[in-house]
Order: structure tokens, then C-alpha cells, then sequence
């Protein structure tokens, strides 16, 4: 019979296995980032110490490293062509900026025809505005853009803290109060800072959407125009846009215009990048505030959390509508400006992950930027993964990737399924008895019989496979994180994710994924960002430093629950080399799932040495086949266009560049 004393002590020993669990994974997180310092530095040192000239004078090392810059910068460019192309399209791209500024301004027609328009729900906006000592030019101007809005239902609620040395404040927002009754101006006793003079904004509004908007910033004559029509047309009860920083008191000196995904929960608990110009339905606030003040100076990424978990349709519209000015003092010009800015995100997103269930997660500062973070969840008990390997023969790559697996992984309860498909050589299967032999059981072959084909031996490999999460990698792959597994458990393990994927490089230590956009590509299938980025690269706006949504992953390192790999119906084998891992990945999406890119489980990548390229001949005629195929059963997704990549992109080139 179990008593209560029993029942006591099995408590402390759970909690006690819990804390240890918690403190080892801590420790498995220190190693992977001192291996990760590490390994930089090898590979830097190995840099100085193959240099033939490394006695040469400071001058004489400066030139050749110029010259090596140049030559790979040639190379990767196409050569000298390549590189006049680069600047060429370049140059047109900064000409192209002022479509977004000035130059995208409605003419006298279309600011007739617009204010004109009778929409079935003539929505009312609330424009909330907490005025702090506002320089009068920029409040000037924040209020014109206000009035110059072709949709004019709207009301602007002011509500002001400056300080007694600031009374212009005041007078200017009166004066226009006196013109404009939809104007409504309210002076504060005292400043409650961010939170608190927009809260009391609130107070005075009557409108049936909430629109947030800074002091200092500027709004698209056209902004409220394309918000309603969103709300009407698709039932939106949260919305947000592009937006762009700009100096000065000229739109159209821009100085990083940011093209947004659409809602993504993993890039916002990672990084606001919702920000401006948050508007949504005065029902989402019954029960609960709209700022909260322990929150100050990032209230808005608290806010946006909370708000759009509630929501039942987050549309994000992909025009740029909201001009964020940068000055000293602004959070635009540098996070350095409000420094409690970083504290508050941190318990922003901690008291958001605490409201989803989440446990012992770490919330940590990347290079990126002080308020883009690094989120490591807790893995949840240690459940089983087995890693599924395709091999013909390849020994030498083969060694080289599963010898990484057993001497990097610090995760204890995996194996790994090699599928062998009519390899020719002896030495292959000496390989496999050692392979076997070294993983003291850890590893396994099964054969699968027949044509090659990377969909039908890979779910031959996950039927044999007795993990709960199944990792599909490419024998010519290397590991360089030790604890890449559970970077990429720590998501597969939510019930709202997919497929997970890693961040891989070529040998040279260029990006080869960090996720794949579809319709992206000569093809228009599917294609890779940050494609051939040096490793240090911060990506688009900070994207390679957070964990992050993506359509799909790649199936060279792609972790996925068993259970939801069976539910899909596996790879579709009539995609038999080429866009099988996209195809799964949008069959998972198509459930309802979430796809998610880390870039702390890194790897290499010798793509393509197993099998060569899909450039000439029949294997050219083979992807031309697949990539119709793929293009006809996701005729509509890709009409759609990807959710997480900005139809302002050119779907020509990997790197974010604007669509000219």
C-alpha cells in the first residue's frame, strides 16, 4: 500500500530529476556555444596557419587578403560580369526605393475616388498618440498625416505629458483641435510615460479599431484606406504593415525599410517585428489592458502578443504605410536611446511563453540586436530520436557524417538508421559492420530494394524507425553544434509545429538553408534564403540570428514527430529526388501546422556529392518534370505567394533584395 510518506519521497525525487534535467540541459547549452567560439577560432587559426605569407610585412598580407576577398567575391558573383550586374541592379534598386516613399502617394483622383468609397462596414479608427515634449515640426507633421488620410472616419486621441518648459505642445495640438473636431486633446497632470499617456489616449476614444501611433512619426495618406478594406474584405481583427525608418523630415531619405512576413508566432516571440502600424478590434481588449506599465518601453511588444494570441484573423498588409522616424532619443535611432527597452521585451516574451504553458525557457540577447532574442524551451522528458540516413555507397561521406553524430551529440537517447540502396563496393559494407561495431548498437542499416528513390527510401528508413521523432539527414552532411538535436527537439516537441530544419553550410562556410521560400527560384518551386551569405552574416533584418517560421525546411536536416510524419502520408514518392521535403513541409502546413528554421543546430552541408547537380541532361529533364508537378498540386499556395516572404522581394534572387 503506497502511503503518504511514500508518496512525499516520489515527489522529491521528481523534483529533484526535474532540476537536474533542467541544469544539464543548461550545461549542454554552454558547451554548444563554447564549441561553437571554438570551432571559429580553429578554423580562423587554421586560416593563419596555412598562409604561405604570414612572415611577409602587415602591407604586403593586406594585399593578398584584398586579393583573395575579390577573387571569391568574383566567383560567387559570376566573375567581373557578375559583379557589374550586382551594381547594376543595385543602383536600379535604390531608384526603385522611392516607389515606397513620395513617389507611392495617392494623386487628386485617387484621393477623390478613395474618400468616396461606401465600404459595409464603415469602420471608425481610434488613432491613439501619447505626446511627450514632441519637437513641434515632428508633431506638426504627425498630426498633418493624420488629417491627410483618404479614409476619414477616423478620430486622433492625444494625450499629453510634456513637462511645463514644453507648453507649445499644447498650443499646437489646440489650435488644431479648434479646426478639426475629430481632434480630441487631452493635457495630463503628470507624464506616465509610453504606457500610461496611451492608456489614457484610450480613455478618450470611441472608436471601434485602435490604432497606435508614435508622436514623432509619419503615416501613409492611404494607410486607413487599405485598413478598411483588409477588415472588409478578409474580417481582420488585427492588422499591421510595412515600414521603414527614415532622417530628417523627408519620407524619402530612408534608412532601413522593413518588409514584414505575415503573422508569424515564432519570429514575434523571438522579435517585434510587427511594431508600426498596429491597429485592431476595441473587442480584443475586454479583459485586459491595452499597455501595461511594467512593461515600459516595450509595452507594444507586449501588447502585440497578448492581442494576437486573442485574435481570430492577424492580417498583415505588404505596402509600406508607416514612416518611423530616427532622431536622438528614438528607439529608431538605437536601442541604446531606452535601455529599459531590453528589460522590458525580456518579460515581455517570458510572460507571454509562461501564459502558453512553457517552463524553465532562457531568454537570451543575440548579435542581431539587443531586443532580438534566442529562446531555448525545455525539452520535455528525453524522448527517442532515430536519425534516417539514405546511403549508396559514398563511404568516405558517409564515415565522415555519422562519425560527427557520434563524437559532437550530447543528446543521449538517439540512434541512427542507415537505408542502404544498391551500393556496388565492399568497402561501403565494411563500413556499415564498423559504423555498427563503433555505435555500440546506436546504429543500424536496413536495404531497401529497387531504383533509386529519395521519398521511398526514406520512408522505408522511418518505418523501421523506433524513436518518437524521426530525423531525416542527408549522408553528406556534417555535424558542427554538439547539441544540434535538441535545438531542433526543443520545437519539434510543441504541438503546434511541423518540421523543424537546420541552418547548413557549404564547405566554405556560405549558407547553404536557412529555410526555403516557395515560388522563389527560375523554377517559381521553391528556393533558399540567405543562399551562399557568409556564416556571419546577421541576415534581413537580424532573420539568421532567432528561431523563425518558415513555409518549409529542407529535407537534408529536417526533424519531425513519427506520429506526424505517418499523418501526412510520409514523402510523396512520386517526387522521387527533387521537392519531396517541400511537399511535405506544405502537407503539414495544410494541417495546420507550423514549420520552424533554427540557426543554433549548424551543420555542413557537401550538398550534392552524393548524387550530383540538377542542372544538365536527363536529371535537368527530371526536375523540369517534378518542378511541374510540384507547380500544378500547388497551383494556389504559390499563387498566394509564401507567408513569411514580402511579395516586395524579387523571387529572383536569395538575398531580400526589392523586387524591381
Amino acid at each position: 500500500m503506497r502511503t503518504a510518506g511514500n508518496a512525499g519521497v516520489a515527489m522529491d525525487y521528481r523534483e529533484a530529476y526535474e532540476k537536474e534535467h533542467v541544469k544539464n540541459a543548461d550545461l549542454t547549452g554552454r558547451i554548444a556555444d563554447l564549441e561553437a567560439k571554438n570551432e571559429e577560432l580553429e578554423y580562423k587559426l587554421s586560416r593563419i596557419k596555412n598562409n604561405p605569407l604570414w612572415k611577409a610585412s602587415k602591407p604586403a598580407r593586406s594585399v593578398m587578403h584584398y586579393c583573395i576577398r575579390q577573387k571569391t567575391r568574383l566567383t560567387n558573383c559570376g566573375g567581373p560580369r557578375g559583379i557589374l550586374a550586382k551594381l547594376d541592379y543595385k543602383k536600379r534598386e535604390k531608384r526603385a526605393m522611392r516607389q515606397f516613399g513620395t513617389d507611392s502617394f495617392p494623386d487628386e483622383q485617387t484621393v477623390r475616388m478613395q474618400r468616396e468609397e461606401v465600404f459595409a462596414r464603415m469602420i471608425r479608427f481610434s488613432i491613439l498618440v501619447p505626446l511627450y515634449n514632441t519637437p513641434p515640426e515632428f508633431l506638426r507633421e504627425m498630426i498633418d498625416s493624420v488629417l491627410n488620410q483618404t479614409y476619414t472616419n477616423w478620430e486622433l486621441c492625444l494625450a499629453d505629458g510634456s513637462d511645463a518648459s514644453h507648453g507649445q505642445v499644447g498650443e499646437i495640438c489646440r489650435a488644431y483641435a479648434e479646426k478639426d473636431g475629430r481632434i480630441l486633446y487631452q493635457k495630463l497632470e503628470r507624464n506616465e510615460k509610453i504606457a500610461g499617456n496611451t492608456n489614457e489616449c484610450l480613455k478618450m476614444s470611441t472608436g471601434e479599431y485602435i490604432g497606435l501611433f508614435d508622436h514623432d512619426d509619419i503615416l501613409h495618406p492611404c494607410a486607413l484606406y487599405e485598413y478598411v478594406k483588409a477588415i472588409n474584405e478578409q474580417d481582420a481583427d488585427y492588422l499591421y504593415c510595412d515600414e521603414t525608418t527614415f532622417k530628417g523630415s523627408d519620407i524619402n531619405k530612408m534608412l532601413t525599410m522593413h518588409f514584414k512576413p505575415d503573422y508569424a508566432p515564432d519570429n514575434l516571440r523571438a522579435n517585434n517585428y510587427i511594431c508600426h502600424f498596429s491597429v485592431f478590434s476595441r473587442k480584443l481588449l475586454e479583459g485586459t489592458e491595452l499597455f501595461r506599465t511594467k512593461f515600459d518601453g516595450s509595452q507594444d511588444h507586449d501588447m502585440i502578443l497578448r492581442l494576437t494570441d486573442r485574435a481570430q484573423k492577424v492580417v498583415h498588409i505588404p505596402k509600406l504605410l508607416y514612416y518611423w522616424r530616427s532622431h536622438a532619443g528614438s528607439v529608431a535611432s538605437g536601442i541604446e536611446a531606452k535601455p529599459y527597452a531590453i528589460d522590458g521585451a525580456r518579460g515581455a516574451v517570458a510572460d507571454h511563453l509562461r501564459t502558453h504553458g512553457f517552463e524553465n525557457f532562457k531568454i537570451e540577447s543575440t548579435k542581431a540586436f539587443a531586443t532580438i532574442f534566442r529562446i531555448r524551451y525545455q525539452i520535455i522528458g528525453s524522448p527517442k530520436i532515430t536519425v534516417v540516413i539514405a546511403n549508396r555507397d559514398h563511404a568516405e561521406d558517409l564515415r565522415r557524417c555519422v562519425e560527427s553524430i557520434l563524437e559532437k551529440t550530447t543528446y543521449e537517447n538517439y540512434d541512427v538508421v542507415i537505408v542502404e540502396n544498391n551500393s556496388s563496393t565492399e568497402e561501403i559494407f565494411d563500413l556499415y559492420r564498423q559504423l555498427q561495431e563503433r555505435g555500440g548498437g546506436r546504429v543500424r542499416t536496413v536495404t531497401f530494394e529497387g531504383e533509386f528513390n529519395y521519398s521511398a527510401v526514406n520512408n522505408l528508413g522511418v518505418s523501421h524507425a523506433d524513436g518518437e521523432y524521426v530525423l531525416l539527414l542527408n549522408n553528406d552532411t556534417q555535424v558542427i553544434t554538439v547539441n544540434w538535436m535538441e535545438e531542433m527537439l526543443m520545437y519539434a516537441q510543441r504541438p503546434d509545429v511541423g518540421a523543424v530544419g537546420a541552418k547548413l553550410y557549404y564547405g566554405d562556410r556560405t549558407i547553404q538553408h536557412a529555410g526555403v521560400v516557395i515560388g522563389l527560384g527560375a523554377h517559381r518551386t521553391a528556393g533558399h534564403v540567405h543562399y551562399k551569405q557568409p556564416r556571419q552574416n546577421l541576415g534581413y533584418m537580424g532573420r539568421l540570428c532567432y528561431a523563425q517560421n518558415m513555409t518549409a525546411v529542407t529535407g537534408a536536416c529536417l526533424m519531425v514527430k513519427k506520429s506526424l510524419f505517418e499523418q501526412v502520408g510520409g514523402l510523396d514518392e512520386t517526387f522521387a529526388i527533387s521537392l519531396n521535403d517541400v511537399d511535405f513541409c506544405l502537407k503539414l502546413r495544410q494541417e495546420g501546422y507550423l514549420n520552424v528554421f533554427t540557426p543554433f543546430a549548424e551543420l555542413y552541408h557537401y550538398e550534392s556529392v552524393s548524387r550530383g547537380l540538377d542542372d544538365r541532361g536527363q536529371k535537368a529533364e527530371r526536375y523540369d518534370r517534378e518542378a511541374g508537378r510540384f507547380r500544378e498540386k500547388w497551383k494556389k499556395q504559390l499563387e498566394q505567394g509564401d507567408p513569411y516572404f514580402n511579395p516586395n522581394f524579387s523571387l529572383d534572387r536569395s538575398d531580400f533584395s526589392l523586387k524591381i
